[in-house]
Order: C-alpha cells, then sequence, then structure tokens
C-alpha cells in the first residue's frame, strides 16, 4: 500500500507511539518489535513504513517540545497531517500534558535532590544547528501550537525547573568550601513573587551575586521561551550579575545551559504582545 497516509492510519500509529513512550518514560519494559506486529495487520503497512513513521513523530513531538522515544531519531520531511495527528491525540488526552501526569512521570524531587549537580554544556549556536530545513521544520511546529507559551502557563513544571536549579547552586557552593554562602540562597519568586526580574539569587564562589532567571522544558535545546520585559530590564542594569539558566529534557535527563547579557546576542527577540493605553 504506497501513497500518503490517511488520517485513521496516522490516528492508529500515533497512539501506539505514545502507549510505547509512556511505558518508555516510566521505565516499564515493552517490545517495539511487537507493537510493530500488531500495527502491521491493523494498518496494512509494511514494518519499514512502520519504523519510519515512528522516527517522523518523534519530529513532530521534538517541534511541539515534548519527549520522544530516544530509540527513534527524528526524522523529518513529513505530512502536515501527521502533525495534526499528534496534536488530535494530546487534545483527547490533555491529562498528558497536565503538570500532575507529567511531573509524575519525569524525575521526582528526591531524584533531583540526590543527583544535586546539573550537566552544563554549551548553548545553542548556528555553529552547532540543525539542518535548515529540519530547523524551519521544528520551528514552524513551535510557533503555531505556541510551545513557549504552554510551558511559561506550566506553573508546576517551572516550579520544579527552579526547584532543581536551587539544589544545583547549593551544591556548587558547598562544593567550592562557601557553606556561608550557600546558606543565604534565596529563591526570590517563590518567597518575594515575580516582579524581581529573576527568580533565584544565589552567588559565585567569589562572593559576588548571582541573579538566575530560570526557564525550563521537557524540549529539546532550542524549543522557545517567553522571556518578559521586566526581566530584560533586569538582564541589562545588572548585566554584570544576571544570569538566564534554561533546562532542557527535564522529564528525561535535566540539562542546562547558561545565557548571559545581552540577551540579543543569543536570541532572536520577538514581540508577541503590547500594552494599549489610550492617548
Amino acid at each position: 500500500m504506497a501513497g500518503d497516509w490517511s488520517d485513521e492510519q496516522n490516528d492508529a500509529i500515533v497512539a501506539d507511539y505514545f502507549a510505547m513512550l509512556a511505558n518508555d518514560i516510566a521505565g516499564r519494559p515493552y517490545s517495539k518489535a511487537e507493537h510493530n506486529r500488531v500495527l502491521q495487520a491493523v494498518i496494512d503497512r509494511p514494518r519499514g513504513s512502520i519504523e519510519y513513521k515512528h522516527q517522523n513523530i518523534s519530529a513532530v513531538l521534538k517541534g511541539l517540545g515534548e519527549d520522544w522515544i530516544p530509540g527513534y531519531k527524528p526524522a523529518f520531511n513529513f505530512q502536515a497531517s501527521l502533525v495534526d495527528a499528534v496534536v488530535r491525540w494530546l487534545e483527547r488526552h490533555p491529562d498528558w500534558l497536565a503538570p500532575a501526569a507529567r511531573m509524575a512521570m519525569g524525575p521526582s524531587v528526591s531524584a533531583l535532590r540526590e543527583e544535586a549537580l546539573l550537566w552544563i554544556g554549551p548553548p545553542p549556536t548556528h555553529s552547532n544547528a540543525p539542518p535548515p530545513d529540519e530547523l524551519e521544520q521544528m520551528a514552524a511546529i513551535a510557533r503555531k501550537y505556541d510551545v513557549a507559551e504552554r510551558d511559561a502557563r506550566n506553573r508546576a513544571l517551572g516550579r520544579a525547573g527552579e526547584e532543581r536549579v536551587l539544589a544545583h547552586e547549593r551544591a556548587t557552593l558547598l562544593a567550592a568550601g562557601r557553606c556561608d554562602l550557600a546558606d543565604h540562597i534565596r529563591w526570590v519568586s517563590h518567597v518575594d513573587g515575580d516582579g524581581a526580574g529573576y527568580d533565584i539569587l544565589s552567588f559565585d564562589a567569589n562572593g559576588s551575586d548571582r541573579l538566575i532567571e530560570v526557564k525550563t522544558t521537557n524540549g529539546w535545546e532550542r524549543t522557545p521561551f517567553h522571556i518578559t520585559r521586566n526581566e530584560l530590564v533586569v538582564a541589562q542594569e545588572r548585566r554584570k550579575d544576571w544570569r538566564l539558566m534554561r533546562l532542557w529534557n527535564f522529564a528525561r535527563e535535566p540539562k542546562v545551559f547558561e545565557l548571559q547579557p545581552p540577551m540579543e546576542a543569543h536570541v532572536s527577540l520577538i514581540a508577541t504582545s503590547y500594552q494599549a493605553s489610550f492617548l
């Protein structure tokens, strides 16, 4: 059977993919080969076609800033109807994106504290960008479904990310022998509210301030994020001290990179809303 996949076929393979993904995240054993055999009978597609479609689904989820199955490396140039099928499944299963459900499948708070130090890598740059066609497909999906806004609304995810950075900052200072500074780290957004322009007051080992704004996603390192006007103002005013810590792959194995002002040197800033006032 050749040609484009029907909506019914897409819906069937997307549902099968999410069943495997739930098992994968939870650490439950499952057989990809068995899933493939069952699907062959259900949708009348050969094994290789099903395997490649699973890779396409990984690519769609990557664009949506979501988890995918590591064994299915994202493959691009997929049908637009496949994106619709993935979004359709997510709309029918809102619990998948609900903060409580996603955090339950991700690392526990106790595990985060035990693992303390985060893996810190280089930020995305032009030199390590994916091929242009791939990057544009990912960007188009992210824009259409506004994954930055979704992550920004997910308060449970944001809070867990901030707590993870708190543990990292404390462990870093303790390792440097600065117990005095570790005891004075302040979770500003939790204690004082969101108006400071940063989430955490921490310190370098030499005692200088680290004003940390935390942005967290379950997606890949290039998942877009929201940043407020106030955060940008504080970043400009406290350029030497302000840092943005971007946590990604949070539900699996949290990783992070840091951005220092000016933000325009690292990211493209696009206005998404305006304040309207009367003349």
